[in-house]
């Protein structure tokens, strides 16, 4: 190393000199010259030392054999002790960052209780990143390199001065500190004047970094009473770099440098430089990006370590990106191939080439975070099969982890002349390989119809223009039908060493997905089955991450709720899942969590659900003005929940009219809510398109018959092949009371005002008597039966007498009710004469495609007439139930029994998405 160090600053002053005596344009080609020959001068320099100091070794062992050399006079030689008395430890740049970070380093090593210990130490915090940028920065002529270096050199006076604060050690290391800094503006003044470098001239300024480091860190182990020797690895590790911009480690090579390094530097604490090694000719270079990592694996190989530990700045390898997935858990374990696969994904594991050193000798790495020493971190070992509470207190979980990998374009070579022809695999990818591109995924039908592939977007279009001259022929003959680019995509994957070995998994990722309404492009699966790949839409990327994880982390059915309307029916409901949501996450798997409450004026917003306890105090003190558009994209973009219900509690004809938006984000919909159902055909119509077509769900049990299963007896009748014939009920609790009561010598408008006294009403009377909440709920049934009605397709009898509809206020209707008693009373009269009574009743004749709402007379022994309260009644008659009809009977009114029957909706939808039933 000094041989080339000497060589390269003899080239930096040849330079220098050149350009001092004026010689500026025949120099900067002679600057050139030696920027690319200085390193072999060095090498034969280097050569013949080494082949010198064989030599002496030789003579000196030949002697002392023959006692021509005294024993006193030999020296002692150290041999490596190899194997588990060592552990090794790798800090990365952030543990490193700062005066305080290395001292903390320092504390961690010198409480390691192992017997030996290697330290891997990388540059500190974005050093190596501005060397890179004095390179390229001196190799464009640019005088900007010279202050960061000046700044660089300040960055580590002030460490060392705050770490060491005086002694022997500061100053030696001020002073070689010093003598680097000058040697790094002759090489980068060469490379300033040669206007580029050569790649080991690059490798060997970036590599400063660790070399400052980690004798910063080794001083501080000293000055803590633990002695420690450093190691530059360039004189121990040999690489040889490849095509594709890595390195393989030469282990036999850098074994017999490390044995003669430790017989050099006998200690049983070594504080080591990641990232940087030797070429077997001796010329400097890196591992190349994350190579630290790739340092410390190499190390404990080479040392045969008890196990190897990363330390970083979280607390281990999580099931997920935790920016991405708020509710990802630290994993306790993972195997060896699992780490690879979703470090090839780009989860923040090890860079993919780490656990190949220490795989050959069984040793453990072990990912913890250097800021949270209370962290156990996770462990990288050969099986993962540990039946701790810790690794499966989530969910089972056979898959590991899930990773995605964004910014990709998907491209699909497709046509019937591929088909059984040998090579066009390989002629697609010789393609792609010749402009340099890098496939990230495959997948291939059996029928070899096509191949698609994913690339990074960025070099899609070079990929498309050589797929395309590669075969212009194919395509021109019509052998090839299309080269199809598909942008914007990103990539998924499932990972999990038990996969292999349990059914069912690929079942429960695709299920998630789909019920996310997520869609897939494309597949990929090896017969190892530790990864599951799929493609995406990147606009999906982040839902698609948070659907898969959900199902396999969280509980088997997490619902994230909206609620719409915190009025009576509303407030109810929230009051319900309070003291429902505890027994349904510990009995029944299912995690209902309220993300939102909106009224009229407030709506209160939550990340992880809000406090149902006090919700009513959140909203009214802490809310904020409502808006739906916010509300909206809160519940689609702020949790990690894939499965979003947004609960309309709302009499409003407004709310409605989000419901085709909310479906189409993939949010499904809970109402009691009459307005849409009832509204326009058109827009009703395609509310239940767009259901049918998507995994989008859409209940409202509730407009119809509160907490009665009206509709979902329907439905059942009708999925199961009968035929309805008419479907006839008593559908307001309201004139379900009043009619009920309407006997003996109270006048109608007497109980007309017990009933409003009572609570039964609406606040004005005439909205229940004019019989328009009835025909709602006849338009509703009437198009589940299949009958394309209009509202004013009802033919209906409005009870509020003609003259009091246009009453200005609700006490000038109740005033002037009395009048009208006589007309209704007489009807009374007239069905008590036939032994009848009144009930006001709806009617869908679906035989004769119509739905009437009127006030009719019934047999006292009719189930009608069986009336009590406020309770309603509906009559199923049907080809199965045409002698006897299916009765359906209960309350049909009231806060309570109406939110009930929502939350019944809820947990239906619950069931639907995966909860057992």
């Amino acid at each position: 190393m000094a041989a080339l160090l000497a060589d390269g600053i003899a080239a930096a002053r040849v330079l220098s000199s050149c350009l001092d005596r004026g010689a500026r344009d025949q120099n900067v080609a002679s600057a050139r010259f030696v920027c690319r020959s200085v390193k072999s001068p060095h090498l034969l320099h280097r050569s013949k030392h080494q082949q010198g100091l064989k030599r002496a070794a030789s003579i000196h062992a030949t002697a002392s054999t023959t006692g021509l050399i005294a024993p006193e006079e030999s020296k002692t030689v150290h041999s490596l002790p190899q194997g588990e008395s060592w552990s090794v430890h790798k800090f990365g740049g952030t543990c490193v960052g700062t005066c305080e970070r290395i001292q903390n380093v320092a504390d961690i090593v010198v409480a390691d209780p192992s017997q030996r210990k290697v330290v891997v130490v990388s540059a500190m915090s974005k050093v190596t990143d501005v060397l890179y940028h004095l390179v390229e920065a001196a190799g464009s002529r640019k005088e900007s390199y010279i202050e960061s270096l000046n700044l660089l050199l300040q960055k580590h006076k002030e460490t060392a001065r705050a770490l060491l604060v005086e002694g022997a050690d500061l100053e030696k290391f001020l002073a070689k500190l010093e003598d680097d800094i000058r040697n790094l503006q002759a090489m980068l003044r060469a490379i300033y004047i040669a206007g580029h470098a050569t790649e080991s001239f690059t490798d060997f300024v970036v590599g400063h970094g660790e070399l400052w480091s980690a004798q910063m860190l080794c001083a501080a182990v000293n000055k803590r009473g633990l002695s420690a020797a450093w190691m530059d690895a360039r004189e121990v590790l040999v690489v040889t770099p490849t095509s594709t911009n890595q390195v393989d480690p030469d282990f036999a090579s850098s074994e017999t440098r490390l044995f003669d390094w430790y017989a050099r530097n006998p200690a049983d604490t070594i504080i080591v430089t990641g990232f940087i090694a030797n070429t077997p000719d001796n010329v400097p270079t890196t591992l190349k990006r994350d190579g630290s990592d790739f340092s410390a694996a190499i190390m404990g190989s080479l040392f045969r370590a008890a196990n190897v530990t990363i330390w970083t700045d979280v607390d281990g390898v999580y099931s997920a990106d935790p920016r991405k997935v708020s509710e990802a858990v630290v994993l306790s374990t993972l195997s060896y191939q699992e780490a690879w696969e979703m470090s090839y994904f780009g989860a923040n594991v090890l860079h993919p080439r780490t656990t190949l050193p220490v795989m050959k000798y069984n040793i453990p790495i072990t990912i913890r975070n250097v800021f949270n020493l209370s962290a156990s971190g996770t462990k990288i070992c050969r099986t993962t099969y540990e039946s701790t509470d810790d690794e499966f207190r989530a969910a089972d979980s056979v898959v590991k982890g899930f990773a995605t990998v964004d910014n990709l374009a998907l491209v699909n070579v497709e046509g019937t002349g591929m088909a059984g022809v040998p090579g066009t695999a390989s002629a697609i990818f010789e393609a792609v390989k010749e402009v340099g591109a890098n496939v990230v995924m495959i997948s291939q039908g059996s029928s070899e119809h096509s191949v698609c592939f994913a690339v990074p977007e960025k070099e899609v279009k070079a990929v498309s223009k050589a797929l395309e001259k590669k075969f212009k022929r194919a395509l021109d003959a019509g052998r090839l039908s299309k080269i199809e680019i598909v942008p914007n995509c990103s990539i998924l994957a499932a990972v999990g060493q038990k996969m292999a070995s349990t059914p069912g998994v690929s079942a429960t990722l695709f299920d998630a997905l789909a019920k996310a309404n997520i869609n897939v492009r494309a597949i990929a699966q090896g017969c190892s089955e530790y990864n599951i790949t799929v493609v995406v839409n990147q606009d999906n990327s982040a839902k698609a991450l948070k659907a898969a994880h959900s199902r396999f982390y969280l509980s088997r059915t997490p619902l994230a709720v909206g609620i719409v309307g915190p009025g009576l029916i509303g407030g109810t409901l929230l009051d319900q899942l309070k003291d429902q949501a505890g027994p349904l996450k510990e009995d029944f798997n299912i995690d209902l969590r309220v993300l939102g409450v909106i009224g009229s004026k407030k709506m209160a917003l939550s990340h992880s659900g809000l406090n149902l306890s006090n919700w009513r105090s959140t909203l009214k003190e802490e809310g904020e003005e409502a808006d739906l558009e916010k509300f909206t994209a809160h519940l689609c973009c702020s949790h990690p929940i894939p499965n979003i219900v947004v609960v309309d509690c709302t009499a409003s004809s407004d709310v409605p009219n989000w419901y085709y938006p909310w479906m189409r984000k993939g949010m499904h919909i809970v109402t009691p809510n009459k307005k849409a159902n009832s509204g326009s055909l058109d827009k009703y119509l395609r509310l239940k398109e767009l259901q049918r077509k998507s995994y989008t769900h859409y209940f409202y049990e509730g407009t119809v018959g509160a907490g009665l299963p009206i509709l979902s007896t329907l439905q059942g009748l009708l999925e199961t092949g009968d035929k309805i014939h008419t479907v006839e009920g008593i559908f307001s609790g309201t004139l379900s009371y009043i009619f009920n009561n309407f006997h003996g010598q109270k006048t109608f408008s007497e109980i007309v005002k017990e009933a409003k006294a009572a609570g039964y009403t609406e606040p004005d009377p005439r909205d229940d008597l004019s019989g328009m909440d009835v025909a709602r709920k006849v338009i509703i049934l009437a198009r589940e039966c299949g009958l394309k009605l209009e509202l004013d397709d009802i033919c209906l009898e409005n009870l509020v007498p003609e003259p009091l509809r246009g009453c200005e206020n609700v006490d000038e209707f109740m005033d002037k009710l009395p009048e009208y008693d006589q007309a209704i009373a007489a009807r009374r009269e007239q069905a008590e004469e036939s032994d009848e009574v009144l009930c006001y009743v709806g009617v869908v004749d679906v035989l004769a495609s119509q739905g009437r709402v009127e006030l009719r007379r019934y047999p006292k022994s009719h189930a009608f007439a069986q009336l009590s309260g406020s309770d309603n009644i509906i009559a199923f008659t049907t080809a199965r139930y045409k002698k006897q009809p299916l009765i359906v009977r209960g309350p049909g009114a009231g806060a309570e029994v109406t939110a009930a029957g929502v939350f019944s909706d809820i947990l239906r939808l619950a069931s639907y998405l995966g909860a057992p039933s």
